[in-house]
């Protein structure tokens, strides 16, 4: 019996690990869910598209691409170890959850200009804290955080007011969100068609030095001179 055991220990600890050697990178799904929702919902904030059911697209996307899709890929960051990109886009995910549910109810209960301003306020600090933290990841996730900061800085002003929407701040809010759905579809591209080619054919202006090469440089300048 002992025999039989300890024949059976190697087999068990050459067992193959069913878990896969490596993890695509999740981040350009998050961007493109975020981009696209941002565009189309900006779009509608300056007035450009005023058809009154302008709205059913974006919170179908809201739900399915901005929502579940960027929550999904943020839960895939926490896997890899990226703390910044879990937190990103988990939280993204889960504002445009929040905005799927929250919209029909608001236009249902009236009166509720101040509680929505307040909403898109706590949007815009935590956005802009996240922006400090990406001062070292990428120029171009730099730009899509900053401009999102200043998106949820006028839609928030522009909730505060009163009088028939949407308000001038309001559509001010919506050109930034362009700009920021836009940078973000950049960003998302940029990283599924360099990773895909194997090589830098877009620009995102990393902020941060390699880590291994970091590391190869220190240890070449304790090395004691020949």
């Amino acid at each position: 019996m002992t025999d039989e055991t300890s024949g059976s220990r190697p087999a068990r600890e050459g067992a193959a690990d069913p878990r896969p050697a490596t993890w695509g990178d999740p981040a350009p799904l998050g961007l493109a869910g975020f981009a696209m929702t941002t565009l189309l919902l900006s779009i509608v904030n300056t007035n450009l598209l005023q058809e009154t059911a302008a709205i059913l697209p974006v919170l179908t996307l809201a739900l399915f691409y901005g929502g579940l899709a960027q929550f999904a890929a943020g839960l895939f960051e926490f896997r890899r170890g990226n703390t910044f990109g879990a937190t990103t886009f988990v939280s993204y995910g889960a504002f445009w959850l929040s905005y799927w549910w929250l919209v029909p109810r608001l236009q249902l209960a009236g009166g509720s200009h101040n509680a929505l301003g307040l909403f898109l306020l706590a949007w815009c600090i935590f956005t802009a804290y996240m922006a400090v933290a990406a001062l070292r990841v990428s120029l171009a996730v730099l730009a899509v955080l900053v401009l999102l900061t200043l998106t949820y800085l006028f839609l928030a002003i522009g909730a505060f007011q009163t009088g028939m929407p949407p308000h001038v701040m309001t559509e001010v809010g919506g050109w930034f969100g362009i700009a920021t759905g836009l940078a973000a579809w950049y960003a998302s591209a940029a990283a599924v068609i360099n990773d895909t080619h194997k090589r830098q054919l877009l620009p995102v202006g990393l902020l941060h030095a390699d880590e291994s090469a970091r590391r190869e440089s220190v240890g070449r300048e304790e090395q004691p001179p020949v």
